[in-house]
């Protein structure tokens, strides 16, 4: 068995206080629980839930100090007595991948129908417990998932490439099921340049289903195309609330049949209804602080649409998602900087300039 020399502290990313800045800094490095395992964090992706931890603008608060992060790709270092040594994804120097569900009961009815992020006592990586952004974290050994060594053509994995594939892509991956939308179908993805949609464009052309992708300005245009996006509308080019983008969707489509909602400002939350084809889904995924979602009752009734939410993903839906990346159907342009610039992504995520997704190295 291959034995790590663990140190006794580590470089960490630590919320002190709301709205940061975050303090770069050495942290003690935790041993594992029985149940659980420790690793050593490579790469670890930054999503924009990270940017409302660390601002702490969400209804449930985090408990301060904080270390964040839920996109994080490591090696197993150790493990807890109660981890089988017969499974070998999870041996010591097994590559394992750390998500936002750290943990769930597994015993409760959603646990047991594969509804684990809905779970009563479930744990969350860097929001209820300390997650990826430091060099070495904790894991519940069950909720983990398990990364092999190649692709499926036996190449060597970019693991910083493939970071993002355990939140983002998970998450747009189980939203585009929960859509429903079927190959050749009409899915519209709002926020189609950012993290999260960068992903989503990849995963609906990979399912077979046609893409229209909407944000702000030609930066985020040019990378939607090559993405794979069929016609790209820029939100920019029309006043808020205009009506105008509404029907330039409805024009080609007679509406889409899905509307994935990846956007962080509450806007296309309500514009979404106008344009969604009749006895099409609207799919919630985005989390913009303090908002509502509204509809038209008669409208929505009459047109049969169905609006609902969807929050990541359960194990299975990972090992699914992790799959189109090991065929190579995932190829989401990433930005890789030190973990000790974290500061300077979360003030880019804030203005909007980050186009595709950064990743953190955390050996520098």
């Amino acid at each position: 068995m291959t034995e790590f020399d663990i140190p006794s502290e580590q470089w960490a990313q630590v919320i002190e206080k709301s709205g940061g800045p975050v303090v770069y800094k050495k942290i003690p490095v935790p041993r594992p629980g029985p149940d659980e395992v420790l690793l050593h964090i490579h790469f670890s992706g930054v999503c924009h839930t990270d940017l409302h931890t660390l601002q702490n603008d969400w209804p449930i608060p985090a408990p301060l100090p904080l270390v964040g992060g839920h996109e994080g790709v490591g090696t197993i270092v150790a493990k807890g007595d109660l981890v089988g040594t017969n499974d070998t994804g999870l041996r010591i120097g097994a590559r394992a991948g750390v998500k936002w569900l750290n943990s769930s009961c597994l015993a409760c009815a959603f646990c047991l129908a594969g509804d684990e992020p809905l779970c009563p006592r479930a744990q969350f990586s860097g929001y209820t417990v300390p997650g990826t952004f430091q060099q070495y974290t904790l894991a519940k050994a069950a909720h983990v998932t398990r990364i092999p060594d190649d692709d499926a053509e036996g190449r060597k994995l970019d693991l910083a490439a493939l970071a993002p594939v355990l939140c983002a892509g998970v998450t747009v991956y189980k939203a585009l099921k929960e859509s429903g939308a079927r190959p050749g179908q009409w899915v519209v993805v709002v926020g189609a340049g950012g993290g999260l949609g960068s992903m989503a464009v990849q995963y609906a052309r990979a399912m077979g289903l046609r893409v229209v992708g909407i944000d702000g300005g030609k930066e985020k245009g040019d990378s939607c195309r090559k993405m794979g996006v069929e016609e790209y509308i820029d939100f920019t080019d029309y006043a808020s609330d205009s009506e105008e983008g509404s029907k330039e969707l409805q024009s080609p489509l007679s509406g889409p049949h899905a509307v994935l909602l990846l956007a962080v400002s509450p806007t296309p939350f309500r514009q979404a209804i106008q344009y969604v084809r009749s006895r099409g889904t609207i799919v919630c995924v985005g989390l913009p602080p303090n908002a509502e979602l509204r509809a038209p009752v008669f409208e929505t009734v009459v047109r049969m649409i169905t609006i609902r939410g969807s929050y990541v993903g359960n194990r299975q839906d990972a090992q699914e998602a992790l799959g189109f990346f090991l065929r190579g159907d995932i190829k989401v342009p990433v930005k890789t900087v030190g973990l000790s610039e974290l500061g300077d992504v979360y003030r880019a995520l804030g203005e909007g300039k980050v186009v595709g997704r950064c990743v953190v190295d955390t050996s520098r």
